[in-house]
């Protein structure tokens, strides 16, 4: 008998009762998944996969402290669940004292929905896409244009449980669409993406339009060197830097000295203004159209993140509030070891700049610059200044007395997220956006477009 033919939340609770240990968490992740692929303006595959990952964590008290182990596996029949339960068991035992150890959270009220069938996605949720998407193929394939791409749909239902009480559930649906259009020579690539959580706000007609004049830009092509540029950063590429930046934003890093958010001479930039812009960072689980977990999910530790944190209720947090460098990320544990508040790392992230003008209106107001389609191989150099590199992709324009007026060659960029923000003389108004180099992680974000009066284009790139 597979496990997987029963009921999530009765895995869970048969888990937790096996266990022998001081202290046990039980995670169960629930996965559906729904995916179109199509290259040269026709679909060429589609699938629908189901599947549930399972972790134990287990907790053993000792005289120097309390330790963990933690062991995850897919596909666990009815009889592969107790040496599971053992396997985390003896984890622990072997392992000595948790850094990080806490109490495991209790006194959270139960999720009223926790004993329900896990949520499920299918190709239903193509139905008003799919036949849009068709359409489109037809208009790029009369206008001299060949669409490729995907579209994929993923749906987890994650059940916690926890020797404590704790018995919680979230379901998560996450949809992702990439859309290139070439040129039928392949000389001229354009690209746009989207992130949705039910395919019903994502107009693939309306990409393919946008992406025909990307190429239609393209037919001129200019040679410009490495350099400084004023250039219009869209908010796919705002994400991706400010996504790196989160992701850097350890208390504890900065408390130790280790970070762009250490002070010199010890503690952190808390409080101190990052931007003159009035730019507001902000993280919230009921942020509508981008919700997440609103409560800690944890399948290890490590950095800013703790098995012992399961189940902890998250809140909207500013991590920069006008400007103002407000908070980094903590667990318990090293908020306790800081002084810091509790700031768990949330999955979402919005900018929001006061403004309400389109990218279109900001190519507008440009005599000369560069305007970027997306980022790629984003790579640190410098963790005490967050300074990082990457390379530009699918498009950089050149943007002459408010018109776009060819593309340029990709170029190798250097800077830091940090003081770009306090560079930028202007954002944009925000939207959702998909964060194109790190959509296989974190999809969920908002931001503006931003102004940047000299983005250092460090060296000529031949990507495309």
């Amino acid at each position: 008998m597979s496990a997987r033919t029963q009921k999530p939340h009765e895995i869970v609770e048969q888990a937790l009762a096996l266990s022998r240990a001081d202290g046990c968490v039980v995670i169960a992740d629930e996965h559906s998944t729904a995916n179109l692929r199509w290259a040269g303006n026709a679909l060429t595959t589609n699938g629908v996969t189901r599947g549930r990952t399972l972790t134990v964590i287990a907790t053993v008290d000792g005289a120097e402290g309390t330790a963990s182990g933690v062991v995850s596996r897919s596909a666990v029949t009815a009889g592969e669940l107790e040496p599971l339960v053992r396997a985390a068991e003896a984890a622990a035992r072997g392992a000595g004292p948790a850094e990080d150890a806490q109490p495991l959270v209790g006194g959270v009220p139960q999720s009223p929905d926790f004993t329900d069938a896990p949520a499920e996605t299918s190709s239903a949720v193509f139905a008003d896409f799919a036949p849009a998407l068709g359409e489109a193929f037809a208009r790029a394939r009369a206008g001299g244009r060949e669409l490729y791409g995907f579209a994929n749909h993923e749906l987890v239902s994650t059940y916690v449980g926890t020797s404590t009480g704790l018995r919680l559930r979230h379901d998560q649906p996450t949809g992702t669409l990439e859309l290139n259009a070439k040129s039928p020579d392949r000389t001229r690539s354009a690209w746009a993406g989207r992130s949705t959580r039910d395919f019903k706000d994502v107009d693939p007609g309306a990409l393919d339009a946008e992406l025909a004049v990307r190429l239609g830009w393209a037919e001129r092509r200019v040679e410009l060197p490495a350099g400084r540029y004023e250039t219009l950063l869209p908010p796919t590429a705002v994400a991706d830097l400010l996504i790196y930046q989160l992701w850097s934003a350890s208390g504890r890093d900065a408390v130790e000295g280790r970070t762009v958010f250490s002070k010199p001479g010890g503690g952190t930039r808390i409080g101190e203004r990052l931007s003159e812009l009035p730019l507001t960072l902000r993280s919230d689980p009921n942020e509508p159209g981008l919700e997440c977990p609103p409560f800690v999910i944890s399948h290890s530790s490590g950095g800013d993140e703790s098995v012992f944190d399961n189940g902890l209720p998250t809140h909207a947090t500013e991590w920069m509030d006008r400007g103002v460098l407000k908070h980094l990320t903590t667990t318990r544990h090293s908020a306790a070891l800081t002084g810091l508040p509790v700031a768990p790392s949330l999955g979402n992230l919005i900018l929001d700049g006061g403004g309400d003008r389109s990218l279109e209106q900001m190519v507008a107001d440009t005599e000369r610059g560069l305007l970027l389609t997306c980022l790629w191989y984003i790579r640190e150099v410098d963790p005490a200044t967050l300074l990082l590199t990457g390379l530009t992709r699918d498009g950089v324009y050149l943007v002459e007395n408010g018109e776009v007026t060819g593309q340029v060659n990709n170029f190798r960029f250097n800077e830091s997220p940090v003081d770009l923000l306090g560079r930028a003389t202007e954002a944009g108004r925000t939207e959702r956006t998909l964060p194109r180099e790190w959509s296989d992680w974190f999809t969920r974000a908002a931001m503006p477009a931003l102004r940047i009066p000299d983005f250092n284009m460090s060296s000529v790139s031949q990507g495309v």
